[in-house]
């Protein structure tokens, strides 16, 4: 009797952990842009640019929003012929900067090179192989855990009877 009970809280887990893996993986789907390990990140300004916000033009180029993982290096390559202005970076015309991204966070700076004046930038938490494991276990395990216990309350129903 007692192997039966392990057997059945075993293939419970295991069906649980399944399902958290399904569900883990399907949400984890939807954080693809942060899946990755950090780098350098490099955002050029193009020539003709202050013109085209001056008109009124978003420049084609040049995202509204941008989206970071923690430990990312957003360089910024000034190509234009106007010095412009990101949050804290100053960059001259034909020069670049860079600014480290180190903690999670969400930002608006104020932006030369935007229509709107400003430029969103995320920055989350990286997707590691660590975090994706984390979910399918915190979802899986009272998952399985829950449909073990489901099958001891649920009667049993034998063929034939």
């Amino acid at each position: 009797m007692s192997k039966l009970i392990v057997k059945r809280i075993l293939i419970s887990l295991l069906i649980g952990t399944a399902i958290g893996a399904a569900l883990s993986e399907i949400t984890f789907l939807f954080l693809r842009e942060t899946a990755r390990a950090p780098k350098a990140i490099v955002l050029t300004i193009p020539a003709g640019t202050a013109e085209q916000v001056a008109r009124g033009e978003q420049p084609p180029t040049l995202p509204e929003n941008m989206i970071f993982v923690v430990g990312d290096l957003l360089i910024v390559k000034n190509e234009d012929a106007v010095d412009h202005q990101i949050g804290p970076l100053w960059i001259p015309a034909g020069a670049s900067a860079h600014l480290a991204l180190s903690t999670e966070e969400n930002l608006a700076y104020e932006c030369s090179f935007q229509t709107s004046k400003y430029i969103g930038l995320d920055v989350r938490e990286p997707v590691t192989f660590g975090t994706r494991l984390y979910g399918i276990l915190f979802a899986g395990l009272p998952l399985g855990v829950l449909i073990a216990i489901y099958s001891f309350i649920m009667p049993s129903q034998k063929k034939g009877s």
